[in-house]
């Protein structure tokens, strides 16, 4: 960064409604503060007030916490180099000018300017997103939100099935399944288990492709004897679980597309690197892992993008939550 070309520096505190920036010049002295709106209008007055006193954005690199958002694509779209640093690190560098732990978002913003021109080696260089991977990265996010609501709807279809037709639970484990679900639409309750025809039940496990148990079985575990209940109970418990299968079916559906297009944008990421010959294709080599699906191969290709593109082992390790935190003062480690 000392390299001649780059002789402003400049950080930026973001925020929701605001956005606070500290520029400094290749001595450290403070050049100007200003805090701008978040908006469009906002982040090109930012970027505006910044070629201004710069001359040209080659000429400015810029710390930031976060490594992605609106501020990032604005600077990155004008041409400015944009640095990311840790959270955590910005914290220690804060030390730095107030040991007594005072915080606000002008010290914030000089910390980490400063910090980009004294120590460039703690922030490492964002660069502009292939649309491809953007896309595959709100796919990823949106597979995973959806499967934790499926987690969430199912305990709590769960629950209401322990009430009053437990013998349902015993079907299946898996009460998210559709055919789970539209078995309890053929029969809901005990009493309507008791007339269901073994016939129509067969086309159901057939329809749905179930072969580990058959009509007669789980016609024997639903008419199990049924627990009594207080009167209302049932229809109470049957009022609930119709709401809640309905949610269920809808972030069935979703996610179930959020799979087909991690197939589609991976199948994408692979075939555009074997047609351009890029060497290695990253996506590739990880979908031929043993055992690695969809949904982990998409979040490697994506949270992971910046780690493996450098082929840093250490910062994998670090991301992926299995690298080992060494504590050693004295004689003791």
């Amino acid at each position: 960064m000392s390299d001649g070309t780059v002789s402003w520096f400049a950080g930026i505190d973001w925020g929701s409604e605001k956005h606070q920036v500290c520029l400094l010049d290749a001595a450290g002295q403070v050049v100007g503060e200003r805090a701008f709106r978040h908006g469009g209008a906002g982040l090109a007055a930012l970027c505006d007030w910044l070629v201004s006193v710069a001359g040209e954005p080659g000429r400015v690199t810029v710390a930031i916490e976060v490594p992605h958002g609106p501020v990032v694509d604005a600077l990155l779209d004008r041409g400015f180099a944009v640095h990311a640093i840790n959270p955590k690190q910005l914290e220690r560098l804060r030390d730095r000018v107030s040991l007594a732990g005072a915080k606000d978002d002008r010290r914030d913003a000089r910390v980490a300017a400063g910090g980009l021109r004294t120590d460039p080696y703690l922030f490492r260089p964002v660069e502009a997103g292939d649309p491809a991977v953007i896309a595959l990265r709100e796919w990823s996010r949106l597979a995973e939100e959806l499967q934790q609501e499926r987690v969430r709807l199912g305990n709590r279809i769960r629950q209401q099935l322990w009430r009053y037709y437990p013998q349902l639970l015993e079907v299946s484990d898996d009460v998210t399944a559709e055919w789970v679900l539209d078995l309890w639409a053929l029969a809901p309750t005990p009493a309507k288990a008791a007339r269901l025809r073994e016939a129509t039940l067969a086309r159901l496990l057939q329809r749905h492709r179930i072969r580990r148990v058959d009509a007669e079985r789980v016609l024997g575990l639903l008419r199990q004897p049924a627990i009594p209940v207080a009167e209302g109970v049932t229809e109470a418990a049957v009022l609930h679980l119709r709401s809640l299968v309905a949610r269920l079916r809808l972030a069935n559906r979703e996610f179930h597309q959020a799979e087909r297009k991690l197939d589609e944008l991976c199948a994408i990421l692979r075939e555009r690197a074997a047609a351009t010959g890029s060497a290695p294709p990253d996506a590739a080599i990880l979908s031929s892992l043993p055992g690695v699906g969809t949904v982990t191969l998409a979040t490697l290709l994506t949270e992971a993008a910046g780690p493996i593109s450098r082929r840093d082992y250490t910062a994998l390790r670090t991301l992926s939550g299995v690298a080992p935190v060494t504590k050693r003062s004295g004689k003791s480690c």
